[in-house]
């Protein structure tokens, strides 16, 4: 069954949070500045447009218009984005333990000793 959650911030596509991390970059930018920033094979301008419109629909992005030209800018930084999003991946799939993130991170040699040491030590640093 899928649950639905109210004024829960919706995830990002991968096409959304390329365009995203330009805002990150560069702050506010029309859509020309945006595709110039994208690296290649760079996608048609309409697709660009349509994307940072559905960004400013999901609430991401917001406007100012300067006669027909639009220039837009980030609603959500990329600190807030990756806390709601790790805070979703912690609760998904780790029953909201950081030690059993850690732990899946080791067994999976994603992470070597020495960063699990460090991340404990910071952990237990903002105890």
């Amino acid at each position: 069954m899928v649950e639905i959650v109210k004024n829960r911030p919706q995830e990002l596509t991968r096409a959304e949070l390329e365009i995203m991390q330009v805002f990150w970059r560069q702050g506010a930018c029309v859509v020309h500045a945006i595709l110039d920033a994208l690296e290649e094979p760079k996608p048609a301008y309409n697709t660009v447009s349509t994307i940072v419109r559905i960004l400013e629909k999901k609430g991401y992005v917001g406007h100012k218009a300067y006669g027909k030209t639009y220039e837009y800018y980030p609603l959500v930084s990329k600190d807030d984005y990756a806390r709601r999003y790790m805070a979703t991946v912690l609760d998904t799939f780790f029953d909201g333990s950081v030690s059993r993130l850690v732990s899946f991170f080791s067994e999976h040699k994603a992470i070597s000793v020495e960063e699990t040491d460090t991340i404990l030590r910071m952990l237990r640093e903002d105890e």
